[in-house]
């Protein structure tokens, strides 16, 4: 830690500087530098590292600085690298990743290796990766190839550069989205047999590999970290309801008062979304295909109306379903002037942005991913990350919930590495319950919560472990 001026002006001015320089480096200009593909540049690390592919290793140190900050709000996954480092019980494990890369998830990737991995990791979205942090990595030594503003192909090379490497025989995958696997199976289907377990996190994901072990081409253990409580509430409710607003203003500059807001979706992240929504006065319709999810929209005040009823009229449309077409080319023709589109859930499906790339439509770049699509009338929607994950696109995420994601992450891997022979078959298993409430509990600390604890006749009373698990895996929170 820096120490503090003496002179209140001086520090004044000091955190206004340090505070343009990140947001220049992360939101604004790290991915505009050049037209020269990272792909075509030779560039090494201070100490002539090159297993690496970034868009500028000169970021390294405002990455370094992200991390930094990052490892602050993260009290979690920091505790686990403290008290699991000296056990390794990562020792010869090598892992595939493709994730967001960004500050946060950067500090899970320096805790596995605290924790005895090896890592190659990749980007699981072409807009989300923050180019500072990616250099920061590659700096350290991470092989990494990421960079914001990838091409398809870019994309699937990046993470076929992670895969197949000289020397490497990748032994566990941690994925968000199935990419990962999905190039293994596909590609290296003899590499991917030596896989020992995958760790996913996404819904998208995991409805693949539920997919995959129902056709019967699941040949490895895979542990399901989406569905876990922690993960589940915790970054796709709770942060959902922060990033969904920040999104949105620093996209589009929009007052909420009194907008009408068309939600599809009413799961953890609809509700998020719906919650923070309200709380700014908007007028909120839910789509909804789930009649207890509908029911729960209706039980919370919101109208559950079909998206055509409700089309014309709205002023933003928000999907967070994981599904894909949600929103056609026939809704959008409809919406009026002027209406906002973005999607918070993971797939880059829900929105269906193939259909407006047509010689009638006019696309108008206003800023770093927003566009203008303009209809040969003139009227214009507004269209954020080209249909790809808003909230880590045009803003990021809070760091104290990734901490949490990042724990349950942590603790998939170190239990299917050192998990016996037999413990678990080729199949999608949910995380123990045990662990999930390992993981809050690493958390409680910085609010200075107390836990209360079960006597020994309360224990017997309940039927429960003293030390847990506290609730049935069939417990819905």
């Amino acid at each position: 830690m820096r120490s503090r001026p003496a002179d209140a002006g001086h520090r004044s001015r000091g955190l206004i500087s340090l505070f343009i320089g990140c947001v220049s480096a992360s939101y604004t200009d790290s991915d505009e530098e050049d037209d020269v593909s990272p792909r075509e540049k030779l560039q090494k690390s201070t100490k002539g590292f090159d297993d690496f592919c970034v868009r500028n290793i000169n970021q390294a140190p405002f990455g370094r600085r992200e991390i930094e900050i990052a490892e602050q709000e993260m009290p979690g996954i920091m505790a686990l690298r403290k008290r699991a480092g000296d056990d390794k019980p990562l020792k010869g494990a090598k892992i595939v990743g493709c994730t967001h890369i960004n500050a946060q998830t950067a500090v899970l990737l320096e805790t596995l290796v605290e924790l005895g991995a090896c890592v190659r990791w990749a980007a699981c979205n072409i807009y989300s990766t923050q180019n500072e942090v990616a250099a920061a990595l590659a700096e350290a030594g991470f092989p990494v190839f990421a960079w914001r503003g990838e091409t398809e192909e870019d994309f699937w090379w990046c993470i076929d550069k992670c895969v197949n490497a000289e020397n490497w025989q990748p032994n566990m995958i941690l994925d968000d989205g199935g990419d990962a696997t999905h190039l293994m199976i596909k590609k290296y289907p003899a590499m991917f047999k030596m896989v020992k377990g995958i760790v996913e996190e996404s819904v998208t994901g995991v409805h693949r590999l539920y997919q995959l072990s129902k056709a019967g081409k699941l040949t490895v253990t895979a542990m399901n970290v989406n569905d876990s409580v922690t993960k589940m509430k915790f970054d796709n409710l709770y942060s959902c309801r922060e990033s969904v607003i920040d999104s949105l203003k620093r996209a589009t500059d929009v007052m909420f008062g009194g907008k009408q807001v068309l939600v599809c979706g009413y799961g953890e992240v609809g509700k998020g979304c719906c919650q923070a929504l309200k709380g700014l006065g908007c007028v909120v319709f839910i789509s909804e295909i789930d009649p207890i999810c509908a029911l729960q929209a209706c039980m919370d005040g919101l109208r559950v109306v079909k998206a055509n009823e409700v089309i014309r009229q709205v002023d933003i449309v928000i999907t967070a379903t994981g599904n894909k077409n949600v929103i056609t080319r026939e809704m959008m023709d409809k919406m009026k002037n002027g209406t906002i589109v973005c999607n918070m859930g993971h797939s880059n499906t829900e929105i269906d942005v193939n259909s407006l790339r047509t010689p009638d439509l006019t696309w108008e770049k206003v800023r770093n991913q927003v566009d203008h699509v303009i209809w040969p009338d003139g009227k214009r929607i507004v269209l954020l990350a080209e249909g790809r994950l808003v909230n880590l696109s045009c803003s990021s995420i809070p760091s104290f919930v990734i901490s949490i994601t990042a724990c349950t992450q942590a603790l998939a891997l170190i239990e299917l590495f050192n998990a016996p022979p037999g413990r678990y078959k080729s199949d999608v298993y949910l995380l123990p319950k045990k662990m999930d409430e390992y993981v809050a509990s690493l958390h409680l600390p910085s609010f200075d919560a107390h836990l209360s604890e079960l006597t020994d006749e309360q224990a017997k009373y309940m039927g429960l472990n003293k030390a847990g698990p506290f609730k049935p895996n069939y417990y819905r929170y």
